[in-house]
């Protein structure tokens, strides 16, 4: 059995989650001057799914890469990956993390009265010497009608930015949402039924 993780993201979502489940982990980010944001880049007419499968393995061939060179002793690791997707929309299928509040604008209009789609990868490689072990969760997410002044002053939380389609179901943007069908903590970006599936397969103690 491991005691412990090592967690290959920044988002302190995950790693309230991770707490969640008892699960101790260790942070493996990536050293400084490290391109980590060019493997978020869609490729062209990527499908959501494809897209988020496709990130996570990259991601989690980056952190064992990461690994191999810091000299630490072995424990599994985890990474995963978040988008928000509107199948059929005319801008595409994958709505990542806003460039700016004019681009936060433009995807909080799209998703105005609409389901969406989030898809939420998580990889975890469980040796070296392995391919990682990987599931995707999908939940469908009601956004009510939103007014231009509404997303104005949403933008001007801050809160979009730093999250794909431009929002946070657990803050101020969960009071957009009067339904959700699936996972509340895979649309916050770690879906805990399936990472402890994962976990569980690689050996890994809760507290």
């Amino acid at each position: 059995m491991h005691s412990f993780i090592y967690l290959a993201s920044q988002s302190p979502r995950r790693q309230e989650l991770l707490k969640q489940i008892g699960i101790q982990f260790e942070m493996l980010l990536p050293a400084p001057g490290e391109d980590s944001e060019s493997i978020e880049n869609p490729l062209p007419q990527e499908k959501a799914r494809l897209y988020v499968e496709r990130v996570t393995l990259a991601k989690s061939a980056a952190a064992l890469a990461r690994w191999q060179k810091s000299g630490l002793p072995w424990a599994p690791i985890l990474c995963a990956d978040t988008t928000v997707s509107l199948p059929n929309s005319d801008d595409g299928e994958i709505l990542g993390k806003p460039s700016d509040a004019e681009d936060a604008a433009r995807i909080l209009t799209m998703l105005s009265g609409k389901v969406h789609e989030v898809l939420s990868s998580v990889a975890v490689t469980v040796s070296p010497n392995e391919k990682p072990i990987q599931l995707v969760q999908v939940s469908e997410v009601q956004f009510t009608e939103l007014s231009p002044e509404q997303i104005n002053t949403y933008i001007a939380s801050g809160e979009p930015f730093g999250k794909a389609g431009a929002y946070g179901i657990q803050g101020l943007g969960g009071a957009f949402i009067p339904s959700i069908r699936g996972s509340y903590s895979g649309i916050m970006g770690l879906p805990i039924y399936e990472t402890k599936l994962l976990l569980d397969r690689a050996q890994v103690s809760s507290i």
